[in-house]
């Protein structure tokens, strides 16, 4: 089955506003986000409540989607201890359909077809932006929960053993550079 991205979810901008030292709601931004769209690092509170903020409120499972700028990805929000909202780079996308996870949606936006798609369709000359009206006519296929299950699994399976190949590069890295240093200081 094949679907409109606008008849899944629900599309809404982020908010803006201006952070602070401290608050009781993280702004996420860009720059909170490592290239895979992971959560780098910890992250603090730098907003103060309040009424305006109530209804930007990221609520576990919604879709982060960053349109502006060259770095697009779509990132899934799985945290709710602390509250946070999306900045105005981020279109937060609320899957309403029961048959759709999170995390495939996460996936299937980051594919590599789906992001030069993307940018192809992004508008402007200083900053480039994908569009609401783009996003919302993507079409996603909407294989069943099982595979969709699967398609993640095999997905974190995969990045995990690229994690792993890189660590045992920077080890091997090391132990060579080591080595010639060893080489230099032998008499």
């Amino acid at each position: 089955m094949i679907k409109k991205l606008k008849h899944i979810t629900g599309i809404q901008t982020g908010v803006f506003a201006k952070p602070f030292q401290k608050g009781e709601i993280v702004y996420l931004q860009a720059k909170h986000f490592d290239v895979n769209g992971e959560i780098s690092g910890t992250l603090y509170p730098d907003l103060d409540y309040s009424s305006k903020l109530e209804k930007h409120l990221l609520k576990k499972g919604d879709v982060l989607f960053a349109a502006k700028g060259s770095k697009n990805f779509a990132a899934w929000y799985e945290k709710d201890k602390i509250p946070a909202v999306a900045s105005t780079s981020f279109f937060v996308i609320r899957i309403n359909d029961k048959n759709v996870l999170p995390g495939y949606l996460t996936w299937f936006l980051n594919h590599p077809d789906i992001q030069a798609f993307l940018k192809r369709q992004a508008k402007g000359s200083s900053i480039a932006s994908i569009s609401k009206a783009v996003l919302s006519e993507l079409e996603i296929p909407i294989p069943t929960i099982q595979k969709q299950e699967l398609i993640l699994k095999i997905f974190k399976l995969r990045n995990r053993e690229r994690s792993l190949k890189q660590q045992i590069e920077n080890l091997r890295e090391k132990e060579i550079q080591n080595l010639l240093i060893n080489t230099i200081n032998e008499k």
